[in-house]
Parts: structure tokens; C-alpha cells; sequence
């Protein structure tokens, strides 16, 4: 019966080209030609940063009860897969970039879940907007917001969207609602 020799400089190699992930997921073997001890796998696949993502906001909205419901729309552009998980931070913006009234709250329509992106990819979340008129004068102190800031989940770099909305000026009412990225 034949069987292979297996030299020490070729499980040297073998280990080489799979610690540098050039094979993916394989299984060392060992001088005698045995299965090693571990397996290399790849690293896991980082999460997207705001400088790979190109953050928009679909403005085709649907209304109900006094609030707009748009789609925030998160498209990896960093030339590799990144993942996304939880909530994007949000808040209205004046012309000078400076928030406008209480940042947005969270959602819960949706489970959390761990989205990756290949490269060009698009993931979403909701975002609702309650027209400002829906808050009594005195509380809300209605004025126009030039756009949003927007946080990628995880992320404490911001991008900023142009886009004109009635919103509250000082703190306290919540006029932006926005759901886990999907």
C-alpha cells in the first residue's frame, strides 16, 4: 500500500499559506500528516465604519398618525463585506450643523440582528418623523431642520444629510424615531 510522505517543510508551508488566510478555513496537519491540535479559520468580518459607508435617506415617505416614515439607507462602499448591528444615532441639524432639539429614540419594531454587507451592498432602517406641528407651541418650538445627522450603528463618526423637515427646536419632545439597521 502506498502512502504519502508529508516532509516538515511542507507542513511548514501549508501553515504559512493558512495563517495568511490565503486558503481560508484549513486544517493544519501535523509533520506525520495528522490533523494538528487547531484549525486556523479566517478573522471575523469587521464591522462597516461610517468612512466605508455612503449613509442617504430614501425620501419617498409613507404617513401615519402625524408621523413620516422614511428609509435610512446605509451602503457599504469600503471594498470589502462589514457588518452592521443595533440602532444608527440620529438627530435634526440647523445650516451650521448643530442639533436640533432631543436626539431621536429607538424603535423596537424589529429584532436586532447582525447584518453583513458584500461590497455595494444596502442595508435600511426606519425612520420616522412626527411632524412637529403634533407638539403643543410652547414644548416644541417649531422650526426647520436643514437635514439629519446620522451615526452608523456602533460608530461615533457622523454623516450629514441634507434634508429640510419641520422639526422641535428645544429638547424634551422626540420627533425622530429610528429602528435597528436591517
Amino acid at each position: 500500500m502506498y502512502r504519502p510522505s508529508f516532509s516538515p517543510r511542507r507542513a511548514i508551508s501549508v501553515a504559512a499559506i493558512a495563517a495568511a488566510g490565503v486558503l481560508g478555513p484549513v486544517a493544519l496537519l501535523s509533520a506525520a500528516g495528522a490533523p494538528a491540535a487547531h484549525a486556523v479559520t479566517r478573522a471575523s468580518t469587521p464591522r462597516c465604519t461610517t468612512s466605508g459607508l455612503v449613509v442617504w435617506m430614501n425620501t419617498t415617505g409613507s404617513g401615519a398618525a402625524g408621523t413620516i416614515y422614511y428609509h435610512l439607507e446605509f451602503t457599504n462602499l469600503s471594498g470589502h463585506r462589514c457588518t452592521l448591528r443595533g440602532y444608527p444615532g440620529v438627530s435634526g441639524v440647523n445650516l451650521t450643523g448643530h442639533r436640533i432639539g432631543s436626539a431621536g429614540s429607538h424603535n423596537a419594531i424589529y429584532p436586532t440582528t447582525t447584518i453583513t454587507l458584500a461590497n455595494g451592498a444596502t442595508a435600511n432602517a426606519l425612520l420616522g418623523i412626527t411632524e412637529a406641528g403634533f407638539f403643543s407651541s410652547s414644548a416644541c418650538h417649531p422650526t426647520t431642520a436643514a437635514g439629519l445627522r446620522v451615526y452608523p450603528p456602533n460608530q461615533t463618526t457622523s454623516k450629514v444629510i441634507p434634508f429640510p423637515f419641520g422639526a422641535c427646536a428645544h429638547a424634551g419632545p422626540v420627533y425622530l424615531h429610528v429602528a435597528v439597521v436591517k
